[in-house]
């Protein structure tokens, strides 16, 4: 038996409980994973609450991120003893999940745990992390560069905006921060934030086009403030679009595309190939200042795990939430 979070729906209604599990209840796969640390992310918080259909498959145990040590494996890349972590492929969705004290999952969702990371440290980065650095890579593949010009960051006190503001300012470029957390400026700017911006001037219903500023943006949010961002982002700009906490609509006009040459390019890191995994994880352990970390994360136990879900939904958290599965 094994502590997790479960989540299920049936005739008494749908409930998140902190409960023991059965080893013998584990989904099918050919590695077992003795978890060490998982987080909480926005999904996660929406599939604990209920709020939003992330779940899929009940019972489930959710959390989209694991680390841990290989227990047991079939697969030819895995032993036991092997660190590894593992960031979406329908985990805590489809598949039980990081939250719990063990999972089993398939091998080729892993990947070996970076050595320039913790266990922990590896959480604080997470999904949120993993895709900030998806982001970067986007915009560097589309030739934006730091002499562009300024760089975008939406939802900037959030998990993926907090590691994209810390990348992005360490590769050099000019970080502009948006939040609507105003407590948040003084950590935005440690992260490097040249300017710290209210979100409630990208919220509302904007026009077509408005004055060229960005070079580059990392979006977290969609709607109204996406549609905002790529109406002002200079020509030839990048925008990367990763997260819909501000709905999944996108009210805007093809006007900054075909008159801007303004690139949308979407960011997926649920189903990214393992290439490609392997090539931002490695750029993390480079190009992100590990001693952001402590700022950037707070470390909490599997008990508060649930409470903090509605918390992080309200816009009340900042950063990234590591949870310590043992603690």
């Amino acid at each position: 038996m094994f502590k997790g979070i479960l989540i299920e729906k049936d005739e008494a209604g749908y409930r998140a409980s902190l409960t023991h599990l059965d080893e013998a209840a584990l989904p099918e796969g050919d590695v077992t994973v003795r978890v060490s640390h998982s987080t909480l992310n926005y999904k996660d918080a929406l599939a604990i609450t209920g709020k939003g259909p992330v779940v899929r498959k009940f019972p489930m145990v959710p959390g989209i991120d694991l680390a841990g040590t290989v227990e047991h494996s079939t697969h030819a890349d895995y032993r036991t003893g092997d660190a590894v972590i593992l960031n979406g492929w329908g985990v805590g969705e489809t598949h039980w999940g990081g939250l719990a004290q063990k999972a089993r999952v398939h091998g080729n969702w892993l990947v070996p745990l970076p050595p320039q990371f913790t266990p922990q440290q590896a959480m604080a980065i997470g999904t949120a992390g993993y895709t900030a650095m998806l982001c970067v890579l986007a915009l560097e593949r589309h030739g934006i560069t730091p002499d562009h010009g300024e760089i975008l960051v939406t939802g900037a006190a959030g998990g993926v905006g907090s590691v994209a503001t810390a990348v992005l300012t360490r590769l050099g470029f000019q970080v502009v921060a948006v939040s609507g957390r105003p407590a948040e400026a003084d950590y935005l700017k440690s992260l490097g934030a040249v300017e710290v911006l209210d979100r409630a001037m990208f919220t509302t219903p904007g026009k077509p086009l408005g004055k060229e500023r960005w070079a580059g943006a990392v979006d977290v949010v969609g709607s109204h403030t996406l549609a905002n961002v790529c109406a002002t982002t200079k020509y030839g700009g990048v925008v990367t679009a990763c997260g819909l906490a501000g709905g999944m609509d996108f009210p805007a006009t093809v006007a900054p595309f075909i008159l801007r040459g303004v690139t949308l390019a979407g960011i997926d890191s649920v189903m990214c190939p393992r290439t490609v995994r392997m090539e931002a994880w490695r750029r993390l352990g480079t190009d992100l200042d590990l001693s952001k970390l402590a700022a950037i994360s707070k470390e909490v136990g599997l008990s508060e795990v649930m409470p903090l879900a509605t918390q992080l939904l309200n816009g009340e958290v900042r950063g990234r939430v590591v949870v310590d599965v043992n603690g």
